[in-house]
């Protein structure tokens, strides 16, 4: 029986192993990969032109590879969105958790994943032809596409993701902190902001932290809302194109495989990967300071 169980226990260390190594081996290979085929594109285009210039235009006889048009769009509508999601999801979750009866809870909580199962293409036609005429009533001159609708759809969109995730961070504070504070005669307001959320800092910037990555990251959203046309702006109302868009743009046949403009799609994944990483570092440097200090 011993023999029996320590073998049962080497086959399951081994599929837990296995499964850890697969995704880091995933990983590797996407990072690989965009290292090797971005080499090939910095052959041709120097790196300072890329990461400094100001035209992007690889479908043009004369073509420029400037990425600024490209960084800029979507640090512009990842940064709407972020304003847009992080309080209001923030604030769902402190309602989730520390207002709302059980019962409303569980009926609302459904509700706002349900959002997060809505497909991007649909938010992307939501906000091509229903906010953007919204806020053209508002700001006249906003043009037909745009970065300031796409921003916001984009931050409701990932509002399920930073409220959720925030909410069960708060939940699994001990209820022994909030009985301490009640003791001490804190208000339920008093006691979700001074005692839940110290409590919690860690989970709730994981929660921002996702949502800012899926904001970068969104593809449907932008390239249907704000246009596909890089524009080297920071003004939310003029269209723009961001990375993920000007790579769905290529893939679709744009440019031919194995071109210097092909070639590019692989170089700005690369920045898209840096990006990314920056925030999840980000993110762990403030859960392990704030894990220190509460």
């Amino acid at each position: 029986m011993r023999r029996v169980r320590n073998a049962r226990e080497r086959l399951v260390e081994g599929i837990l192993f296995l499964a850890a190594f697969f995704a880091v081996a995933v990983t590797v290979a996407i990072v690989a990969i965009l290292l090797y085929e971005g080499a090939v594109f910095f052959r041709h285009v120097s790196l300072v032109e890329f990461l400094t210039g100001t035209q992007w235009t690889p479908l043009f006889e004369n073509a420029h590879y400037g990425m600024l048009p490209l960084l800029t769009g979507t640090v512009v509508t990842s940064v709407i969105a972020f304003v847009v999601a992080a309080p209001l999801g923030f604030l769902i979750a402190v309602f989730l958790s520390e207002f709302a009866p059980p019962r409303v809870a569980q009926v609302l909580k459904p509700f706002l994943e349900l959002l997060a199962g809505i497909p991007t293409i649909v938010y992307g036609y939501f906000a091509l032809l229903f906010v953007t005429p919204l806020l053209q009533k508002i700001i006249p001159d906003l043009a037909g596409f745009n970065m300031l609708s796409a921003g916001l759809v984009i931050g409701l969109m990932i509002v399920p993701y930073v409220a959720s995730v925030s909410e069960d961070a708060m939940r699994a504070v001990p209820m022994a902190l909030r009985e301490g504070s009640y003791a001490m005669g804190a208000t339920r307001f008093q006691t979700a902001l001074r005692v839940v959320l110290p409590a919690s800092f860690s989970g709730v910037m994981a929660a921002f932290v996702l949502g800012i990555s899926r904001a970068v990251g969104e593809t449907m959203v932008v390239a249907i809302a704000a246009g596909q046309q890089p524009n080297f702006t920071f003004d939310p109302r003029e269209p723009a194109a961001t990375i993920t868009a000007y790579i769905v743009q290529v893939a679709m046949g744009d440019l031919p495989h194995g071109s210097i403009g092909y070639q590019s799609i692989f170089a700005v994944g690369l920045v898209l990967v840096v990006i990314t990483l920056f925030f999840n570092l980000l993110g762990q440097m403030l859960r392990k300071r704030f894990r220190e200090v509460y």
